[in-house]
Order: C-alpha cells, then sequence, then structure tokens
C-alpha cells in the first residue's frame, strides 16, 4: 500500500497540518503521525529507552485521523518507521511550520529533522515552513500548502539523492512571487534570558533576523517575497577546509 505520511513539530493540532494534509490528497491516502504537544526548536531529538505514549486522535477539524506521540518529531518518523506504520511511504512531508525555519534554523527545527530522520530511514522528504509566525487560521496556510504540492509532485517523479531533503519556505502573504532555488543563508538571533522565578530560567527573545542581501540564500529569497528551495543533505562535512587542517601539525 502506497501513502503520503504527513508530519509536524508545532503538534498534531496545529492549522498548518491540517492545510498540509488535506492538500496531500491530492496524491492518494495521507496518514498523519504527529507530537501530541508543541514540540518546536526540539532539533533531532530522538527518544531511546524511554516510554514514547501514543494514541488516535483527529487534526484540527476534528475529522480528520492522526496518530499522536507524546514525543519529537523525530520520534515520530522513528516510530513509524520501526513497525507503528507500514513502511515505507511514498514521501514524507513534514509542516506547515508556524514560521520559517532558514538559515542556523535548519538545526533546530523540528520540522526539518522530522524530514531528516525520514532520509535517514530511506524515504524521500520534504520539509514545509510559512514565514508567518501569526499564523494561527487553516487558511493562512493556503498558499504554502499548494506550494508544497507542486513541490512534492516533482519529488516524487524524480525522487532525491540518499540523505537529502528539500526545505520549503514560503513568504507571508498572497502575492508570492515564485519559488527559487537557494542555499542556505546566515540567520542573526537576539535571544534573551528571562528569570521566570527563582532558580528557573527562559529563553526568550524577537523572531530572528539574518542576512537578507545576500543574493540566492533563502533568507534574501523571503525577504524579497519569494519561496525558497533549499536542498539539505546529512554530510556535515566542511569539506574546504580539510586541506587546511591537514597542514596543522597534529602529531602532538
Amino acid at each position: 500500500m502506497s501513502y503520503i505520511l504527513v508530519t509536524n513539530d508545532d503538534g498534531v493540532s496545529a492549522p498548518g497540518i491540517l492545510a498540509l494534509a488535506r492538500a496531500m490528497r491530492v496524491f492518494g491516502e495521507v496518514r498523519v503521525m504527529a507530537p501530541a504537544r508543541n514540540q518546536s526548536a526540539s532539533g533531532h531529538k530522538k527518544t531511546f529507552f524511554q516510554d514514547i505514549p501514543v494514541h488516535h486522535t483527529t487534526l484540527a477539524d476534528g475529522v480528520t485521523p492522526a496518530v499522536a506521540a507524546d514525543g519529537s518529531p523525530a520520534d515520530c518518523i522513528a516510530l513509524a518507521a520501526l513497525g507503528l506504520n507500514e513502511w515505507p511511504p511514498r514521501i514524507v512531508v513534514s509542516g506547515i511550520n508556524k514560521g520559517a525555519n532558514m538559515g542556523q534554523d535548519v538545526t533546530y527545527s523540528g520540522t526539518v529533522t522530522a524530514a531528516l530522520e525520514a532520509t535517514i530511514q530511506g524515504v524521500p522528504a520534504v520539509a514545509v515552513s510559512l514565514a508567518q509566525r501569526d499564523a494561527d487560521r487553516v487558511e493562512d496556510y493556503e498558499i504554502a500548502a499548494q506550494m508544497a504540492v507542486t513541490v512534492v509532485r516533482k519529488t516524487l517523479e524524480k525522487s532525491l539523492p540518499p540523505l537529502t531533503i528539500l526545505n520549503l519556505n514560503v513568504p507571508a502573504g498572497k502575492d508570492v512571487r515564485g519559488l527559487r532555488l537557494t542555499r542556505q543563508g546566515i540567520r542573526i538571533y537576539a535571544d534573551e534570558l528571562e528569570q521566570q522565578r527563582e532558580g528557573a530560567w527562559r529563553i526568550v527573545g524577537p523572531e530572528p533576523g539574518g542576512m537578507t542581501n545576500e543574493e540566492g540564500t533563502d533568507l534574501w529569497a523571503v525577504h524579497n517575497g519569494y519561496a525558497s528551495l533549499t536542498p539539505i543533505h546529512l554530510d556535515l562535512t566542511a569539506h574546504r577546509y580539510l586541506a587546511e587542517l591537514a597542514a596543522w601539525d597534529l602529531s602532538g
């Protein structure tokens, strides 16, 4: 049986995953497995040797069935691959995230790392994010969902190299100027430390900015009204630095 597996990191009740699941039905059967609660910025967390409660539920429409796991987005994919679902699906689509995932965001993002877990498990994957932090209605995600359909359709036709995903970021608003193929840009964070009570702290701060003037990056594209599509792979080796590193005297 062939199906599309949809997940996210904002939690199974988020409007973005409902918009995405509805849009993916154009390809046939859609199954949803997502975190039971918000797991934003959970990164590539994978839970070992601890219970992960799982239950059946529905998306925010009260109709679309879903499986919710009390774990990370990567846990959701790992659980599916290890036997909680028929495996493999045709593709894993993760999102639609409430807020962009560009530049260094991809190392924090549960949306992106769910897709990375899928490619580790041998399945092509696309991560989808909307650059709108106040997107609280399903309707806010319609354009991003349709752009996801375009990218997923081509991915199903062409496939992806091993350990490689596509990261789609869509600007807010209805006037998206088109799609640009991009590389990762550079984020600039303005995190702050806020004391909640004695001995308890919270990392807070405004939405991150970044270098938006470097044409060809994801940040430049979204800043200028284009959707950004970036291929990301799991080889983190700094290949261009290897020769310089070889010149170090590491003999001790």
